[in-house]
């Protein structure tokens, strides 16, 4: 079934910057003279897969995996040959779709200088658990995550900005808030392309994102299960009696924050234990091994639980294929 129809797109400001000015003019070349033409046809194409809920995970102007997934899954809700390789016919395809500016002028608020922030995230659980919350390290984290981007890349793009002090402006991907066309009636998990895929009631394709699904030594679930609840900005209790990873033997309280293992949201499965949830490491979403549940980005989560409610029916097919070591 054809995607469904998103809503009206927000009207972007094309930015005064020109580095913003040559990724937005960045044309399909199959063998570009430099890695800055390459670059720039990259950010191109991921902020237009991404405003057209065919995420490419994180944006930072380089190819991969979650770059073929997503042309990949564009590719064939457009009736075009599917090889995940951004060639001229996908390339005129995303760009008629979505003639708008990929890149924008923002102005840094005083709320995304506020913080609190953390200066630097512990890995070893007891750590986590002392903290008050799992908040960001800082503000340039912050509005990497607010604009689904590399932070080396915002770095990159802004070299000269201080991203502490509110009132500087900066060139940022154009992503916006585009929610689904529709509710969710269907969440179809793919362990072997480690992807997730949302449909309507009319078994509409409304988005797809890449993910990190289980592993060889702890694999996610089969058949169908069923969205039991939706917890936004959750906290997440380490249970050794329940869990299968792990040094602590008591029981423990992450506080909720956006470097909380599960991120900003979480999906609770009818399958006891298992959830969709996002992640402290966008960078890392299908490209490293999960504890059985499935991670996203938490952009990528937001907007999924922003369109599911209770009893959303979640099917797992396919098999797990190692991406990577387990995080």
């Amino acid at each position: 079934v054809a995607p469904a129809a998103p809503a009206p797109a927000p009207v972007v400001t094309p930015s005064v910057s020109p580095q913003a000015q040559a990724i937005d003019a960045a044309a399909f070349l199959a063998a570009p003279a430099t890695p800055a033409l390459a670059r720039d046809g990259l950010i191109r194409a991921q902020v237009l897969l991404d405003r057209a809920h065919f995420s490419p995970g994180v944006i930072d102007g380089r190819a991969g995996e979650n770059v073929r997934q997503a042309l990949a899954a564009f590719e064939k809700a457009r009736g075009l040959p599917v090889d995940g390789v951004l060639d001229d016919q996908a390339w005129a395809a995303l760009t008629a779709a979505d003639t708008q500016p990929a890149m924008q002028d923002y102005v840094i608020a005083p709320e995304d200088v506020a913080g609190p922030f953390v200066d630097k995230i512990p890995t070893d659980t007891a750590a986590m658990a002392a903290l008050d919350r799992l908040a960001y390290a800082s503000p340039a984290e912050l509005l990497a995550e607010k604009f689904h981007m590399d932070e080396r890349l915002l770095r990159a793009l802004n070299p000269a900005a201080d991203f502490t002090k509110a009132g500087t402006t900066i060139v940022v991907a154009a992503v916006g808030a585009r929610p689904l066309a529709a509710k969710v009636a269907r969440i179809e998990v793919d362990k072997a392309e480690r992807e997730v895929r949302a449909y309507g009631a009319d078994d509409a394709l409304l988005a797809v994102y890449p993910a990190t699904v289980g592993s060889t030594d702890r694999p996610a679930p089969t058949g169908e299960w069923e969205v039991r609840t939706i917890a936004p900005n959750p906290t997440w209790t380490y249970d050794p009696s329940r869990l299968t990873f792990g040094k602590e033997k008591k029981k423990l309280t992450i506080a909720a924050g956006p470097n909380n293992p599960v991120g900003v949201m979480w999906i609770d499965l009818t399958k006891e234990t298992y959830g969709i949830h996002g992640t402290p490491d966008p960078v890392k979403v299908g490209k490293a091994e999960s504890h059985g549940c499935v991670r996203l980005t938490n952009w990528d989560v937001q907007q999924l639980g922003a369109a599911v409610l209770k009893g959303t029916k979640v099917v797992f097919v396919g098999a797990e294929s190692a991406a990577g070591k387990t995080t």
